[in-house]
């Protein structure tokens, strides 16, 4: 039985985390599979792990003090800006070492690196035998500093696998002179519910990490405006994060508490529920490399509706098929978008059997046998 090594920042919250978690659970039935993570973040993972599937957290009880030093110079103050600097630079020493040393002595057949930094150190350490493969969750969102990281550090690797078709041009045409080939997998849902949201009840839902590029603060800002229309409609945001607090702030200085719950980080049963028991879905991230989430709402027949800035949202949203998709972040199309589908359960219902069609092409079944034909060195 060939082994196949994950190299992972963490096993937290996130679309990365989700997405390896999903491959490693499928690829246990054919493949020994080992997952090495160079931080232990949460105690439970957000979706279980097959049993047969090995982890090895290569710096127990380490974790980044970004958080920690960013409160340091917020404060000014001279002797902890020092001390987290300093801890900062161990932790960041100690996570490099770690994985480089297990890279060195990794036996595994084939080894699949799922961020920049692990691409790098895998094309620099790993032995000429193993199958080395990036996996690119993220969009540089013209960022051409970044997408040139991309490929510096893929270069010496013999697959890059992106998760929507236009990443992969893309980056097929920057890594055209090298030995990497790009390879389009899209992410996948771990499970396809057979029953769906009745989407009768008043409830809107969004799901995601609180940082400011999700664009949490601008979902507020436009429930706000459409609760003064449609009291009767509530709103579940599921997710931590930094901008927690902020958020909370906001919705008690607008006297929405009662309507908004934060419902924190929840694992997947809890959000299966919410999902059932929600009637529309919304996004309002400023970027979105591919929007998993999107997937898991529309599994649940949910009809979705995000800015188009989200790239992710414009590759799974059919706009006015399976959802809506608004240009220029535009809050008053945004708001219009919603009130249609709050208004007309017919349109939801529409909408959302499109939404479940399309799930489909993402099932576990269609983009786990693209994963197993890559490792058994077949065309994809």
């Amino acid at each position: 039985m060939k082994k196949v090594s994950i190299l992972a920042l963490h096993l937290g919250y996130g679309g990365i985390e989700t997405a390896l978690t999903i491959l490693a659970n499928n690829l246990a039935s054919t493949y020994e599979v080992e997952i090495a993570s160079i931080y232990q973040l949460e105690k439970e993972l957000a979706i279980s792990l097959d049993p047969r599937v090995k982890v090895v957290y290569l710096n127990p009880g380490l974790s980044p003090n970004r958080e920690a030093f960013a409160r340091a110079v917020h404060r000014k103050n001279p002797i902890s800006i020092l001390k987290e600097g300093l801890r900062a630079f161990r932790i960041l020493r100690l996570r490099k070492n770690s994985m480089i040393q297990y890279i060195k002595k990794c036996d595994a057949d084939i080894v699949i690196a799922t961020r920049d930094i692990l691409d790098l150190w895998l094309g620099k350490y790993g032995n000429a035998q193993m199958l080395k493969i990036g996996w690119e969750h993220n969009h540089h969102h013209g960022d051409m500093k970044y997408a040139n990281k991309i490929v510096k550090a893929n270069r010496k690797l013999d697959r890059l696998v992106l998760v929507s078709r236009d990443l992969t041009q893309f980056y097929k045409e920057k890594l055209i002179n090298t030995d990497c080939q790009c390879v389009y997998i899209p992410n996948t849902v771990d499970n396809i519910p057979l029953k769906t949201s009745s989407l009768t009840e008043k409830r809107l839902i969004s799901v995601g990490r609180l940082s400011q590029e999700k664009g949490y603060m601008d979902l507020l800002k436009i429930y706000e405006r459409l609760v003064k229309h449609n009291p009767d409609w509530n709103l579940d945001i599921v997710g931590d994060g930094k901008e927690y607090n902020r958020l909370q702030e906001f919705v008690k200085s607008h006297h929405l508490q009662g309507k908004v719950t934060f419902h924190g980080f929840q694992k997947k049963d809890y959000i299966d529920d919410l999902l059932d028991r929600s009637s529309i879905y919304l996004m309002t991230s400023y970027t979105e490399s591919f929007g998993i989430v999107l997937l898991e709402a529309m599994s649940h027949g949910l009809p979705c509706v995000a800015f188009d800035s989200a790239e992710g949202a414009r590759e799974i949203i059919e706009d006015k098929k399976s959802g809506f998709l608004i240009k220029h972040r535009d809050f008053d199309r945004y708001e219009r978008a919603v009130e249609t589908l709050m208004h007309s359960i017919e349109k939801r219902k529409k909408m959302g059997k499109r939404g479940y069609e399309i799930v489909g092409q993402y099932s576990e079944e269609v983009v786990i046998e693209k994963w197993i034909e890559l490792l058994e060195g077949k065309e994809v």
